[in-house]
């Protein structure tokens, strides 16, 4: 893998001769072949798409002449790159070495208890993987290695595990990894007794793993080889060769995917369809996993519901009449709608957001305000009680909790100034425990020495409030000297919880602020914050964040010359739209994994994940949604207008955006600037859409970002 932290070998043999030179590299040029494209009554010319390859034509250990341009281009981006960052060579060590020097090494995590045994996991110092571990829940008991993951990632330029499953008896391992980085998992068992690994062998799933209750059938997901959609369940009985596993559900619609889980109580497993405005799910008894599936409710266009199992009866959450969701309650043996009865009913202003079911009490997950809030209700009396927090903005979540039969809630906690903290709570008393609290080493972090805000911008319209997350360090100067990095996201209603950073200190404490825009296309605000912000109302996204960002200068946080905006995937869409629209309001912005390409990409179904989200973005193919996606698409938007400093990053292996939507719009951007402010991408030609891998890799590309960001302002 190219080091991104070294100058490269030429420059390090003549660096003396070559400083002058390096000044004044010429930028990359992309070659310009025309390609026709023809939409609707639209015609469009497309000077990059020649940079598109296929899998067949990534992979080849023969590259052809398309291939070896695209990775000449690819590495005249990395080298131009390198040379323009090179003065912060020594910024960017520091940076990192400032990130390893707050992390507690030997880390281990909060053990809990699952099926008679008590589990945990482990860093060991210097190690970028976990080690797991488990002993039996009783006196005296050793504990034992069962899943060593530096062994496994030894000599890989990439690992992800995807995910681990230990069958009902204790005795069989399952687990996947993923050594291309492309989501593609291979499922491997391993006997916990003899500690010998099984021939079985299963590969190109989505990772997880499902047991029945007999200890020898799993089941689990394959994608489409071309478009990535999981679209078929199969099952697999130890011992048997993969290529016979008997295939158990197909997903044929296009634009739905599918998957497969065990209820908590680990009665019953659960086949889900899913799409953006629908779900159809599916159970069967674990202990008879050769038997005949049954669809809880039907698919209806527009309803989607989860599934919870406790005693004789189903828990469905819900959005059946009820935008913001409800629950219900349904006896497993007439598991359809016409017997479902309301527990909780909807309200307007909360959106019930999950559960978690114990025997004597139901604890849910609501969203008022933006901010999330735990409500615990007591079964026998109906009695019920909020879980306070004190920060004015956070980020709280179910931790661990796989049994029924306990008065222990375990969560765990964290905000802008509060390292992730693990807590039991006591459902009974109210009174909490600190488990762990993630240590942040070094000597140089006090929380008291950080502020945090929750701030309200006022959208264009004059009436949408838009909510801000921020922190600083004590002494930020609210001014137009001061730097501030602004973070969005805004799709598919993922919402953009206010989380503690380590790494981020390194930045607070050189003077930037940070902030975090809850913008619509997220669920932060309700089932409508999110539907006013995609289709055709997606520019509410953009406008929101621009908005924000004049909240910031307008409030005297800081101005244009030093505001900075940072989103990856769909934020990395958001990023793009932003400087088209507002290109003065930033002086730098970082784009990661962009989705840039929103025509090209959501026009062909042979995309991975394109097909699926028609009901986010609209499909192009309905003149209505071309004409729409085309006023605001990056790539086709790309204007001959003063751009701000752009780094750009991105994975060759990216499954999800693949790497030519960044390649060609930067590409394009050059052509058409009519500046010369930075103009940056960093293609990783090891990994796709996660980025590196392991827990110290990974932060050399933060420590890149942050240098960038640091370069402009004139801080080291």
């Amino acid at each position: 893998m190219k080091n991104i932290f070294l100058v490269s070998t030429i420059l390090i043999l003549f660096s003396n001769c070559q400083s002058n030179y390096n000044k004044k590299m010429i930028e990359p040029t992309a070659k310009k072949i025309p390609t026709t494209l023809n939409y609707h009554s639209d015609t469009l010319t497309d000077n990059y798409f020649w940079m598109r390859l296929s899998d067949q034509q990534k992979e080849s250990s023969t590259p052809d002449s398309q291939t070896k341009d695209v990775l000449d281009y690819l590495k005249a981006e990395n080298q131009f790159l390198d040379v323009n960052m090179s003065d912060t060579d020594e910024l960017q060590s520091k940076l990192f070495d400032e990130y390893v020097s707050r992390i507690k090494q030997d880390d281990s995590s909060v053990p809990y208890i699952e099926n008679g045994y008590i589990y945990s996991s482990k860093y060991d110092k210097g190690e970028d993987y976990r080690r797991y571990y488990r002993k039996e829940n009783k006196e005296g008991s050793k504990e034992e290695l069962f899943l060593d993951l530096p062994k496994l990632a030894k000599e890989q330029k990439y690992f992800s595990l995807g995910d681990w499953s230990i069958s009902t008896n204790n005795k069989i391992l399952a687990y996947s990894s993923d050594l291309v980085s492309r989501r593609e998992y291979t499922i491997h068992f391993k006997d916990l007794i003899t500690g010998e690994t099984l021939k079985d062998q299963i590969e190109n799933t989505t990772g997880g793993i499902t047991w029945a209750n007999d200890n020898k059938t799993i089941f689990y997901v394959k994608k489409d080889e071309q478009t990535l959609r999981s679209h078929k369940i199969f099952k697999h009985v130890l011992g048997t060769d993969s290529s016979d596993d008997e295939l158990v559900f197909e997903e044929k619609d296009e634009t739905y995917s599918c998957y497969v889980y065990k209820s908590k109580s680990n009665k019953y497993l659960f086949i889900g369809s899913y799409q953006t405005l629908a779900t159809e799910i599916r159970f069967l008894d674990a202990n008879k996993p050769n038997g005949e599936w049954k669809i809880i409710q039907p698919r209806e266009r527009g309803h989607e519901y989860s599934v919870s199992h406790y005693d004789d009866s189903f828990f469905i959450r819900t959005n059946w009449n009820a935008k913001n969701y409800k629950l219900m309650k349904t006896p497993v043996s007439s598991p359809s709608k016409e017997s479902w009865k309301e527990l909780i009913t909807h309200r307007d202003d909360v959106f019930l957001s999950g559960i978690e079911i114990f025997k004597k009490f139901l604890v849910l997950q609501e969203r008022k305000d933006g901010l999330i809030n735990m409500r615990v209700m007591n079964w026998s009396n109906s009695q019920e009680h909020y879980i306070s927090f004190n920060d004015p903005t956070y980020s709280v979540y179910p931790s661990v909790n796989l049994e029924f039969d306990t008065d222990l809630f375990r969560f765990s906690y964290s905000s802008l100034t509060t390292p992730n903290s693990v807590y039991d709570y006591n459902l009974v008393s109210k009174e909490r425990t600190l488990l762990k609290q993630q240590e942040v080493l070094g000597g140089t972090f006090n929380s008291e020495n950080y502020i945090s805000e929750r701030l309200y911008a006022t959208g264009r319209d004059g009436v949408t409030r838009i909510p801000i997350s921020i922190v600083y360090k004590k002494g930020y100067k609210k001014d137009e000297t001061s730097p501030l990095l602004l973070y969005g996201y805004g799709s598919y209603g993922s919402n953009m919880n206010p989380y503690f950073s380590s790494t981020r200190l390194s930045l607070l404490d050189r003077g930037f602020a940070f902030a975090i825009a809850h913008i619509r296309g997220g669920q932060e605000m309700g089932r409508d914050w999110y539907e006013s912000g995609k289709l055709l109302q997606k520019k509410n996204t953009f406008y929101d964040f621009i908005d924000c960002g004049k909240f910031l200068v307008d409030s005297g946080y800081t101005s244009p010359s030093h505001l900075y905006a940072q989103g990856g995937s769909a934020g990395g869409l958001l990023m793009g739209a932003i400087i088209n629209m507002e290109p003065s309001l930033w002086n730098g912005v970082i784009a990661g994994v962009p989705f840039v390409d929103v025509i090209n990409t959501m026009w062909d179904e042979s995309i991975p994940l394109t097909t699926g989200e028609f009901d986010e973005w609209g499909n192009p193919k309905d003149k209505v949604y071309y004409d729409y996606i085309k006023s605001y698409s990056p790539y086709d938007n790309v204007s001959r207008i003063d751009f701000p400093n752009l780094l750009i990053t991105t994975g060759y292996w990216d499954s999800q955006v693949q790497y030519w939507e960044p390649a060609k719009w930067i590409a394009k951007i050059r052509e058409y600037r009519t500046n010369k402010n930075l103009l940056l991408m960093y293609c990783n030609m090891d990994v796709g859409h996660g980025g590196a891998s392991g827990r110290f890799e990974s932060l050399k590309e933060v420590a890149l970002e942050h240098a960038f960001l640091l370069k402009l302002e004139g801080k080291n």
